[in-house]
This record gives C-alpha cells, structure tokens and sequence, in this order.
C-alpha cells in the first residue's frame, strides 16, 4: 500500500510556528455564524497534565481533542456534499460559516495535538486512527447517513459546549492558559449547532435515518473514547494513577456526574419535533466570549455584543 495513503494531511511532529494578531471581526458571510481565527500558541511551561494535575481528566479531554481536526473535516465534508442543492439563501450563508469554524476548530487542535505531543502524550496515534477509521465509514456510509452521524455529533459537542459554557466548575483547575481554546470551542460549537441539523431536514428529513444514526454513533462515540484513552495511557512512560480514574469515572458518571446531567438534552434528540435551537443559549455564549475578550485581551471578540 503506498504509504502516503495512510498519512495525515497538515500534520506535523512539531507545533507550527503562530503569529498572535487582532483576532479578525470582519463579517466573511451574511449570518450570525462568522469565523473567528485565534492564531493560538501554547506556553511551553504547562504541564503534561494540563488539567487539575489530573491524569485521568488530561488524557480523556486529550483523547477528545485527538479527534477533532479529522472529525471537524468529516462534518465539512458532509455538509458540504449538499451544500449546492440548498434553495435558502439564510442557510446557505450558515453554512459557509459553519464551515468556517469548523475549519479553524480542526487546525487549532491539531496545533495543541502536537503541542501535547512534546509532552509524551502520543497524540498522533488516535489521529491516524480517526483519519483511516473515517475513510473507511466514508466509503460505507450513504451521503444521508454521514449527514445524520454529523448531526449526531454535532448534538454531542453542543451539549459538552453548553455544559461548559454554563458550568464553569466543570474546567476547574484547567491551565488557565488553556482555558481559551476550550472556550472559544465551546462558544462556535454552541453558535452553529443548529446547522448541519437544518440542511439534514432540508435534504433528507427522514426520521428514521436521524435518530438510528444517533443511537449508533452514541455506542461509537462512548466507545472509541475510551479505546483512545486507552490508546493513548498505554503508550505513554508513566504508571496510571487508578485513584484519577477512580474520581474521573464518579466525576463523569456519578450520581451527580456530569454525563447525567446532559441525560434529558441527549433524549430530546430522539424526539420528532427535536430542534437544537429549542435550547436557546445565546446569552451563555455572549458571556463566554466577553471572558475570552478579557482573558485574551482582544476586545473585538466582544465586539457588537449587549453591555
């Protein structure tokens, strides 16, 4: 097999080299939905685990980030093949946005994957693993089918967002330094979560096609994250603190563990009349991107938004 087959497009053993700028406010599309390129870098003084000095909560959150360059060009790439046939012109300027970001989203990751990398975190691994596992769904799935498991996804991403949007005690004891890439995240993912769902409807509005697609990638979705944990501790030069994994699991799914709290937000998926608009959070958005102006110092984040 020729070996480039098998290789990750723009992906590197080494960070690239940013240049921090104004972020840029200039509208790239008529919707509320507008890029926001960051340019982050990332001090070289964090620690390996980043969060809380947790090994546990590091290695999952790292896991999840793993996946997103490859996972963030596989929603565009399912958008994008109904993108022509669209007849709204609001949608059809929605999605150039969620394009946009989701664009961004992956290129921002896949520079913190390789940041982590220099930390002994063999990021590159769950990377290959995603980028081939796509290929092969994509080459099996029907263009409805990998819409609806976007959809799916896109669902899974806006409930962690909002949860940490609106539950900031969920990242306590994350490096501060990196507290912005989670929240700029979180805030995009919240503002175009209703997108790739309305071309769905637009396109292919079958019931049955959206919420099987959800039940499966549910089982994927759980499953892979903890194969990539698992991919990730065992190649790593450390022992596995079991105390991390014992308090992670009770933190996650615990009587009050915060996968059960997004329990009635997943089930509404399920539900004929669903919308992820339904769940209006504009105003935990305004206020994430008010604290990332302050922490970043870039104002014009802020800008436009209500005092």
């Amino acid at each position: 097999m020729n070996a480039k087959a098998n290789a990750i497009p723009n992906n590197s053993d080494q960070p690239k080299k940013r240049n921090p700028k104004k972020v840029d406010a200039k509208k790239i599309n008529e919707s509320d939905i507008q890029p926001r390129r960051m340019d982050f870098e990332f001090d070289p003084a964090i620690n390996r685990y980043w969060f809380a000095d947790d090994q546990f909560k590091t290695i999952l959150l790292t896991a999840l980030s793993s996946t997103f360059p490859e996972g963030e060009r596989f929603f565009v790439r399912s958008v994008r093949h109904y993108q022509n046939a669209l007849t709204s012109k609001k949608l059809k300027e929605e999605v150039k946005g969620f394009i946009g970001q989701e664009a961004h989203h992956g290129n921002e990751h896949e520079v913190f994957n390789a940041f982590l990398r220099d930390k002994g975190i063999p990021t590159d691994i769950v990377e290959k693993f995603v980028y081939n596992g796509i290929r092969w769904q994509e080459k099996r799935l029907s263009p409805a089918r990998r819409l609806a498991k976007t959809c799916a996804l896109e669902h899974f991403t806006a409930m962690l967002a909002e949860l940490i949007l609106e539950n900031p005690e969920f990242i306590e004891g994350m490096d501060e330094r990196l507290v912005p890439l989670w929240m700029w995240h979180a805030v995009e993912e919240s503002e175009h979560k209703s997108v790739a769902f309305d071309v769905f409807q637009d396109q292919v509005d079958n019931y049955w096609v959206r919420t099987s697609e959800m039940a499966m990638t549910t089982v994927e979705f759980l499953g892979f994250t903890i194969f990539h944990y698992i991919q990730l501790r065992r190649e790593m030069d450390d022992k596995t603190d079991w105390k991390a994994v014992r308090s992670g699991i009770s933190w996650l799914i615990g009587r009050k563990g915060w996968l059960n709290q997004l329990r009635p937000a997943y089930l509404a998926y399920f539900k004929r009349d669903f919308h992820p608009a339904k769940r209006d959070k504009k105003h935990l958005r305004d206020a994430g991107l008010k604290q990332l102006a302050k922490m970043l110092n870039k104002p014009e984040l802020a800008q436009g938004l209500p005092h």
